[in-house]
């Protein structure tokens, strides 16, 4: 049985999400891309928190089921997807810093000094959505992961 799965009642409490669209093309090429995350971000977590039971869980949910779950909203989260496939996306657009906008074709959006633990990236295209999260990783990952952490620890 998957541990992310085992886990997840009993630690509700500490929740990293990485939020996908509910349409048929975010379900194709973003979903896959957030299962990708999810492993690179446990992984980090695997070798920053020695005991399993204090890391967060890392989770792939729907927009539909994030924006309908008041009690997530308390907690980290990477939104990947256009606005046009992920309401989370279309929500944030105007209510997060644009960190990085290419050509107005790739957008990272979010809070440098990661007070504000929201986090949206996407493209235009599959394509340019994966480069935004290629983008996000290498500059912003391993900042947001730590200050998640520390979010955690001030619980």
């Amino acid at each position: 049985m998957n541990p992310t799965i085992r886990r997840a009642p009993e630690e509700s409490d500490r929740l990293l999400l990485i939020v996908v669209g509910a349409h048929l093309r975010a379900e194709a090429a973003d979903r896959p891309l957030a299962y990708d995350l999810r492993e690179q971000i446990d992984r980090w977590l695997s070798k920053q928190v020695e005991r399993e039971a204090q890391r967060p869980l890392v989770l792939v949910c729907c927009d539909i089921w994030y924006v309908n779950q008041d009690v997530l909203h308390r907690h980290p989260l990477i939104c990947l997807g256009e606005p046009s496939v992920n309401a989370l996306s279309a929500h944030l657009a105007n209510r997060l810093t644009p960190a990085l906008v290419r050509d107005q074709k790739l957008t990272i959006q979010l809070d440098p000094q990661f007070n504000d633990l929201r986090v949206c990236l996407w493209g235009v295209n599959s394509d340019l959505t994966s480069e935004a999260l290629a983008l996000f990783e290498s500059r912003y990952l391993d900042a947001f992961l730590h200050a998640a952490l520390d979010q955690q620890v001030g619980r």
